[in-house]
């Protein structure tokens, strides 16, 4: 059986294939999701703190976001933005590249949109499920509310967003093959 798996994949050409595209899925979900935390911690640092009107615009975009199915969402950002890339290329001389790299860029931030849109929850969720007592604490010592934050709420609630974060992680891997 085993020889049979082996003709199949490497021997008659579909191993390098699949390995090839095993490899962009990686990458594309690696980038896409990186992008999407750096964006989405902020942000959920914003409706956390309830600041009014971001924490509003950013609720609104994360909602959207997560009820649109994520196909809509990268057929928006694709067919949405063809003119102005294009225009923006020509304008910087790089017009060729703009052509060839343009589908990639586009999957990449589509993903990295609807990742963001999750991760912004997950985080928000960290963020209040840090006891007060630890803050209280901090408080009682004497410590600047950003030193406060930066040094005892952040890293306990990233510690408690892992899990929720390779929830986040798994729905992006998958979420690549709807880019091809």
């Amino acid at each position: 059986m085993f020889e049979t798996i082996w003709l199949l994949v490497v021997e008659q050409g579909w191993g390098l294939a699949l390995l090839r595209g095993a490899f962009v899925t990686i990458c594309i979900g690696l980038v896409g999701m990186m992008i999407g935390l750096i964006a989405a911690v902020p942000f959920a640092i914003a409706r956390w703190q309830r600041v009014r009107v971001l924490s509003q615009m950013i609720d609104v975009y994360s909602i959207v976001v997560r009820g649109v199915p994520g196909l809509l969402v990268i057929y928006l950002l694709f067919f949405g933005s063809v003119d102005w890339v294009q225009k923006i290329a020509v304008a910087f001389g790089y017009r060729d590249m703009a052509e060839s790299a343009y589908p990639s860029i586009i999957g990449i931030l589509a993903i990295a949109t609807i990742s963001c849109a999750y991760s912004i929850e997950v985080m928000r969720g960290a963020l209040e499920a840090v006891p007060n007592g630890l803050l209280e604490a901090a408080k009682s010592l004497a410590l600047p509310r950003s030193v406060a934050f930066f040094r005892i709420t952040l890293p306990l609630a990233l510690r408690l967003a892992l899990g929720g974060i390779n929830n986040v992680w798994q729905m992006t891997i998958k979420d690549t093959s709807l880019v091809s």
